[in-house]
């Protein structure tokens, strides 16, 4: 009966730290594609429970996660209800090579990916799809994006990624240092990003520019606002 015992808590203990691994590797570039989504799933699955809890007025709809890798690398597909990942080992060489000079090394350019695309942009790609659901509208792309970057911020900091955020804020300091930005002098700022929008997403440099310096501004401006205030808020 010990015996028994002693094995059964040691089975508990290993299933609980693969369900922590999971948990702990987000933010962090993935070998193994079929992880990558199934803890996206989880994650999912987590972020879809707090938008419950802090609005039952919201329906969420579920928004299947798949591997994808595409020069877009992570993005939601409204008409296939899908969030699209894209696997490190698959990314084209020209991206690969941007997140190098950005970071400011080869290294530093896959940590990069890993906090961004197989970390903090799920939920960004999330937050697009809750806005999709309750019918929110945008006056233009620059609003649309904001939104989502806002949902993502606040969503991570009520989870144990807090350090992952933080270490995705002070890259994104550096690499708009490194970034040009594309909206010319005395140009309606939302509304050139929403008339050259296919240019500015085609080019890693310059919509770069336009996400990392949004995450740089809403992750200073936010560290009062509560994500369950802002869920419990949330409008059309």
């Amino acid at each position: 009966m010990k015996f028994r015992m002693k094995n059964t808590i040691v089975l508990l203990a290993v299933v609980l730290s693969f369900s922590l691994q999971g948990q702990n590797r987000w933010f962090s570039v993935y070998n193994d594609s079929i992880a990558l989504v199934k803890d996206a799933e989880l994650i999912s699955q987590k972020f879809s429970g707090k938008i419950k809890n802090a609005n039952p007025t919201i329906k969420t709809e579920h928004w299947k996660i798949i591997r994808n890798t595409t020069p877009y690398l992570i993005y939601l597909d409204i008409n296939k209800k899908t969030v699209n990942l894209p696997f490190w080992q698959e990314v084209i060489p020209e991206q690969k090579e941007f997140f190098r000079k950005v970071s400011g090394g080869e290294l530093q350019g896959k940590e990069v990916f890993g906090l961004f695309f197989n970390g903090f942009y799920l939920v960004h790609e999330l937050g697009h799809g809750l806005a999709e659901s309750t019918g929110k509208k945008f006056d233009n792309a620059f609003d649309s994006e904001y939104d989502a970057n806002t949902i993502a911020v606040l969503y991570w900091r009520t989870t144990k990624h807090k350090n992952s955020l933080k270490k995705c804020y002070r890259y994104a300091k550096k690499m708009i240092s490194q970034l040009t930005n594309p909206v010319p002098a005395n140009e309606d700022y939302k509304k050139y990003i929403t008339d050259h929008y296919e240019e500015i997403t085609s080019d890693p440099y310059q919509y770069g520019y336009i996400q990392f310096s949004q995450f740089v501004e809403i992750y200073q401006k936010t560290k009062n606002i509560n994500f369950e205030t802002f869920i419990k808020n949330y409008k059309k």
